[in-house]
């Protein structure tokens, strides 16, 4: 199990995110951060956690479940939300690369 503040550590220390370069990325204060990160007290807004979510590649129902643990299946859920958030040409491509890698085997 854990917290929301050890999951956003330990996931933004994975990136190489330093609480400066999440809240620019976020467009969060580092102090608020660090208050996740440390004080069980602050509960992000849907907003906020939304972003941070995905700055870190994880999904908000992950960082929110304590008894929730990064998995496999949580990558593949973000990677898909930032997939469908591209332009549908961007898709496209993608796509296209997919079916080229299947092809190799």
């Amino acid at each position: 199990m854990a917290t929301l503040g050890e999951k956003l550590r330990r996931h933004r220390l994975e990136k190489g995110y330093s609480l400066d370069k999440l809240a620019e990325i976020t467009e969060s204060s580092k102090s608020y951060l660090w208050e996740l990160e440390n004080r069980d007290t602050r509960k992000p807004s849907a907003e906020k956690l939304t972003r941070i979510a995905q700055a870190l590649s994880v999904t908000t129902d992950y960082l929110l479940d304590e008894t929730a643990g990064p998995n496999d299946e949580v990558a593949k859920e973000a990677f898909f939300r930032k997939f469908r958030k591209l332009d549908p040409e961007d898709q496209k491509k993608i796509e296209q690369m997919v079916d080229v890698w299947g092809k190799k085997k």
